[in-house]
């Protein structure tokens, strides 16, 4: 599991790797991403897009922008949490994922909420 804190935003993220959906034969590895994000701040934050970046040990780099999460731009109350579960394909064993959240403050101020860098692996590729 990974963590960053910034702007009293904190992302954790943990990553399953599932081999039912996965082959091999075909360099397809389908891994599987939870993300919890935490409002440690003292007023509410809104996801507004998000921003991936996503590379394969090949050195091929995906980047990935979009409105929201999953469908929703979550509005996250001070204490409160949002976590959802998403996905993607690698065409190698090992990549990596990173990236940022824009995140609108309630005094309408814009920020970027750092996803820390997270290692996507097929189980006993990495030791």
């Amino acid at each position: 599991m990974e963590k960053s804190s910034e702007n009293n935003i904190n992302i954790t993220t943990q990553v399953k790797y599932l081999d039912d959906q996965s082959d091999e034969a075909d360099n397809r590895y389908v891994f599987s991403y939870s993300i919890t994000i935490t409002n440690n701040g003292e007023s509410s934050v809104q996801l507004i897009s998000r921003h991936w970046v996503i590379t394969d040990s090949n050195n091929q780099v995906q980047e990935v922008r979009g409105q929201g999460v999953v469908g929703e731009q979550p509005v996250i109350r001070p204490g409160q949490s949002f976590g959802y579960t998403s996905g993607t394909v690698l065409a190698t064993q090992v990549g990596t994922m990173m990236g940022s959240y824009q995140m609108v403050a309630e005094d309408g101020s814009k920020f970027d909420a750092p996803i820390p860098r997270f290692v996507l692996s097929v189980p006993r590729v990495l030791h």
